[in-house]
Parts: C-alpha cells; structure tokens; sequence
C-alpha cells in the first residue's frame, strides 16, 4: 500500500502549517537532486515530498485529500513529480478532477501543469541579514517565438481537433463504489491541446516549446536563515498548453562570515581583551556588521566568557517592527614571551593580592 502524505513528510494528520513546513524543509534538503547527482531513487524520493507537501499545505487540496482517505482512497492526483505512480488514473484521480484539479506533468506536457525547479543559490551572511536582489539564471521549457508555442509551422498549420471540438477535453463517464460519476478527461487524440498539428515547426519539432536561459531579478528580503526553501510562484517549467506554470524552488546557503554569528535577529561576536582592560575595565571598541565600531564600556573585574548585550544593534525585521541586540562575549588574553623586569612586577602583583580578591577560588576552597 502506498504511503499517504502524511507518511511521506512523517506528521500527524493533525499537523499545523508550520509542522508541515518544518517536515518539508528537512526532507527537501536531505533529498535535494544537486547533493545526490545520478542518485534516481533520491530523485523520485524529492518529488514524492514536493507532491506531498504541496498537496498539505493548500487548505482545499487538504480537504479533499483528507476526505479522499477517509473513503478508502489510495492515490492523489495532484502531484509536483508529474510521474502519476501506480494509482495516477485510479477513481480518486478523477474525483479530483471533477473539483478542477490537474494532474502536473513534470517535464511541461500539453495537458499538464508545468513542473517545478530546484536551484541552489548561495548568499553572503550581510545579503542575508539585510536582503538583496539577485539574478538567478533559470533553464527551462519556454515557449517557442516562431510557432507561438502552438507546435505547427508559422504558428497556423494546424486544424482543429475533431474528438473535442477543439476544447481539449472530453467528457465520459465511470462506474465507481459512489455510483456513476461524469467527468473531464484531455484529449487523447490532440493531447488537450485542441488542435492537430498539420506541419510541425521546424524551429521546435512540433514540440511548441524550446528550453533556454531565463535571467529572473528575486528579491531575497532581511532575514533570510541558513538552509531556507524560497518558492517563487510560476516562474517554474512553462508548458505547450498555456497551464499553469510550476514553481522555482529555491535551496539557500549563507556564506559565515569571519567574525559573526547569527541567531535570529540577535548577532554574536566575539572580541578578545587584556588581562588588564578585565582587570581596570576600559572602554572597548566593538565591531558592527555595518563596519563602524561601537565605544563599549567593559566594566572592572570583567571575567573572560562573560557576554554583554548591546541593545537594538542586531539585525531588523521591518515588518515587525523588531531589532535585535548585539551580543558581545569577551575572551581574556593573556601576554607571551615576557621579559624578566615584566615577570618580576607581575609576581610583586600578584603577592599583593589578598585570597578574598579571588571569587572562585574562595567558593572552590569552600566546596
């Protein structure tokens, strides 16, 4: 028995949106095609979970899932992979379509919708804090200019099909546990087109569509975390017919950076210190993200590990109207290769201090 799209993302039937979303994003990364090339099985694996995922995650298709399921149903035609598996024409493939759904064909058929497309584009850790735009080059089915997309030569060496009437649907009929069931079916004469080609374009071979480079301008807004799905709507494989385009999906990296950490809208840095800026405090010259240096008070008797916050000097999310802080953790450094005038005043010093000058030590003596 094939496994139900809960399965496939491993939720409950319960699952919140952002469970669902969390389950995607995990198994969209653990079975992306670009970490296994030639591997097939994780291939078909990564469509399964976009299948999956873009049925949940729609309330409606949700629904009529669930409601498929509870009827004893074992196959959904709604899928991202375009492959329809071993129920794609089951009574169930129907039902949906009687709701207006489409099968999606993956490699931008005539009756189906286009498939979607993975990229992996990689950011710098400030594009990512503060948003960018780039170009992303996209290869895909497109439309060929000489044909008009319609297949046949100049566009108009075709006729209409006569087993649809040009609709490129047909309506018939099936008997099913629920009773007689009328529903739309694409041609299978003129492949949902509604037309035969009389002369195919010689540009395209009659395949109405030519794959190319696209140059796309994404906005990537503030914020973006290390290992995000993007999806940018439509700008997927297009398809011969018209329908509707698949989806870019888009697998971000973000570059570390040299001295900075991220966590949310919160940076971390970390900043080396003398023994004696700890021991007199001083005030120390903290680096932004931005490159200009905050003048930070480091208080006396500052311990090494300790971490300062400076308020609202983090990243900011303008939709929230929120900033977070810059926490500063400062590590002691102590000084090499001294001279023996330096060892002896340091030795004068620490004969100097009293034992209760010691926190520490005193509290570990105690226990």
């Amino acid at each position: 028995m094939a496994k139900s799209y809960y399965e496939v993302l491993g939720v409950s039937k319960t699952a919140t949106d952002d469970e669902l979303k969390s389950a995607f994003r995990k198994l969209a990364r653990q079975y992306h095609p670009d970490l296994h090339p030639g591997d097939e099985a994780a291939a078909n694996k990564f469509k399964e979970v976009n299948e999956a995922y873009e049925t949940l995650s729609n309330a409606q298709k949700r629904a009529e899932y669930d409601a498929m399921q509870a009827g004893g149903g074992s196959s959904f035609g709604g899928g991202a992979s375009g492959s329809g598996g071993a129920g794609a024409n089951s009574f169930f493939d129907e039902f949906v379509n009687m709701f207006g759904g489409e099968r999606r064909g993956g490699s931008g058929g005539a009756s189906g919708n286009g498939g979607d497309i993975s990229l992996n584009v990689t950011l710098t850790f400030e594009e990512a804090a503060y948003g960018t735009q780039k170009e992303i080059t996209v290869n895909r089915f497109e439309p060929c200019a000489a044909c008009r997309g319609t297949g046949a030569k100049n566009g108009t060496q075709f006729v209409k099909c006569t087993n649809c009437g040009g609709t490129g649907k047909v309506r018939y009929a099936q008997e099913t546990p629920f009773g007689r069931v009328v529903s739309m079916k694409s041609c299978n004469v003129c492949g949902g087109t509604g037309r035969i080609v009389k002369e195919p374009c010689t540009n395209c071979g009659g395949r109405g569509s030519l794959r190319k480079n696209s140059n796309l301008r994404i906005t990537f807004p503030p914020g973006v975390e290390p290992n995000q799905i993007m999806t940018i709507p439509g700008e997927g494989e297009r398809t011969r017919s018209g329908s509707k385009a698949g989806n870019l999906i888009l697998n971000i990296t973000v570059m570390p950076h040299k001295l900075f950490k991220r966590k949310g809208l919160d940076l971390l840095v970390d900043i080396p210190v003398s023994f004696t800026q700890a021991l007199l405090g001083d005030k120390v010259l903290v680096p932004t993200l931005k490159g200009n240096k905050i003048a930070f008070p480091l208080p006396e008797g500052a311990q090494s590990g300790m971490t300062f916050k400076l308020k609202e000097q983090g990243l900011e999310n303008p939709k929230k109207q929120l900033k977070g802080d810059l926490l500063v953790t400062i590590d002691i450094e102590l000084p090499k290769n001294l001279t023996k005038e330096q060892k002896q005043k340091i030795k004068e010093l620490h004969e100097s201090f009293k034992p209760e000058q010691y926190d520490k030590a005193r509290e570990f003596i105690k226990k």
